[in-house]
């Protein structure tokens, strides 16, 4: 079993002690982590067998975790913005994933995964596109670790005709995939259940995908109180607000990753700590549209909020590491209170916590003995990153992908020095710049020229 040692690094641990070694060392064997600690014990201790790699200037992180990223959406980069939400749906959005193929998700999913392991990520959580196959191969090759699960939909106004399908085709679709990939690639797959909204999905739907879950041992990820329109749809169509809905419903649970969670009243913060439903806040894509999400309220009442990017149609750019700056802005600006959401909580939303929510805290999300070892490898020395007094608040406020020079996953590395390890980046960018091309015109997308173009 090779044996690697990190050490000489700046090293943020996110254990439970929040423990931050300004010499620290990590010794890596297979796919665990075996010790942590100062350098220089780890140093004096490694046999003649252990690689060692110095990484003096540089800091450690333990691999950051996407809780919420629409990976099938990434070829769509572009097509919503500056429009209201029912154009980005219905003209948009609706119409580019209808016409995908598994293939195009497949290179959609690579696409997506280069830019997630260039800025830090290890794992993800996929809420649905269709093709749950073609992600799954695509971060198998990629090296990540993933929650995938199904966009699923049973009923709604102007789904596309391919879309349309039964509750029980719906069902029976997601227990395939669990039972085609949970466990898959040593592990690093996960197969959950997914409800794409309550505009989409019946209450039979959503009382039968929880119990499937539970079946299964695994979680339900949803889009849940995304906008105002869907809670006073869900008031109108169900007889209470979508939060207080899926209570009555009795889905509400720890094992339920509630997403954007914006339009929430006080009581339906408190409902969410009582059942210990996890929150994937996508601070870029609710400053497009939905409004500001209850992120101080839910944290100071015990909710797990942790941090996902959404898809590139909502926000552009899919990269947690801006992710963390907006959240810790965007709050103490609704509040007018600057110590709101502070900077170690808003790291902890895209490490320990983020474990949390997609329920793989045993293995990720902290650097500690017996966990995986999946690893992001920070170098400050830029001019946007220096000095480093607060090396915390850098990594939140400061730090760019540029500044994210190698990563591991399972003890393996899919970036080193800046270089992608695992596929041939550049034939991944040329296949979807003509796969992206090609969809927008089968789906008929034409998107109006902003300026006088000149050919």
């Amino acid at each position: 079993m090779p044996k690697t040692l990190l050490f000489n690094a700046g090293l943020i641990t996110m254990d439970a002690g929040r423990r931050q070694f300004a010499r620290g060392a990590v010794l890596v064997e297979g796919d665990r982590i075996t010790a942590v600690g100062r350098s220089d014990d780890l140093v004096a201790a490694a046999g003649p067998d252990v690689q060692r790699i110095d990484l003096r200037g540089r800091w450690l992180l333990p691999g950051l975790i996407n809780t919420h990223v629409h990976t099938s959406q990434q070829l769509g980069r572009g097509l919503g913005d500056d429009v209201g939400l029912l154009t980005w749906l219905y003209e948009r959005i609706w119409p580019y994933e209808s016409n995908m193929t598994p293939e195009d998700s497949y290179v959609s999913t690579l696409l997506c995964g280069l830019e997630q392991i260039r800025s830090g990520v290890t794992c993800l959580a996929e809420p649905g596109g269709q093709f749950v196959d073609g992600m799954a191969r695509a971060v198998t090759e990629l090296g990540l670790r993933a929650q995938l699960a199904r966009s699923t939909m049973d009923m709604g106004e102007g789904l596309p005709t391919n879309w349309n399908e039964t509750t029980d085709e719906a069902l029976g679709i997601q227990v395939a995939h669990y039972e085609r990939w949970h466990g898959k690639a040593d592990g690093r797959i996960r197969v959950w259940f997914g409800l794409r909204t309550i505009f989409n999905n019946s209450d039979d739907l959503i009382v039968r995908t929880k119990a499937l879950a539970d079946a299964y041992g695994v979680g339900v990820h949803m889009h849940v109180a995304e906008i105002k329109d869907e809670v006073e749809f869900a008031a109108a169509t169900r007889g209470a607000t979508t939060v207080t809905h899926l209570r009555d419903l009795g889905v509400l649970d720890r094992n339920f990753l509630a997403v954007h969670s914006v339009w929430l009243t006080d009581d339906e913060v408190r409902m969410f700590a009582d059942h210990h439903v996890k929150v994937s806040h996508n601070p870029a894509a609710a400053m497009r549209v939905l409004g500001f999400a209850k992120v101080p309220e839910m944290l100071e009442a015990g909710v797990c909020v942790a941090l996902g990017t959404d898809g590139a149609p909502s926000n552009n750019r899919m990269t947690l590491i801006d992710e963390m700056w907006l959240a810790s802005l965007i709050h103490k600006g609704r509040t007018l209170d600057p110590t709101v959401v502070p900077a170690q909580a808003v790291l902890a939303m895209v490490t320990c916590d983020a474990a949390r929510a997609l329920l793989w805290e045993d293995e990720i999300g902290s650097v500690e003995v017996g966990k995986k070892a999946d690893l992001t490898v920070i170098d400050p020395d830029s001019p946007a990153m220096l000095p480093m007094h607060d090396p915390v608040a850098n990594m939140v406020t400061s730090m760019h992908a540029h500044n994210v020079e190698s990563v591991m996953a399972g003890g393996r590395w899919l970036m080193r020095d800046r270089e992608i390890l695992v596929v041939n980046e550049q034939e991944i960018i040329e296949e979807a710049k003509a796969r992206a091309a090609a969809i927008a015109r089968r789906a008929g997308i034409v998107l109006p020229p902003r300026f006088n173009v000149v050919d």
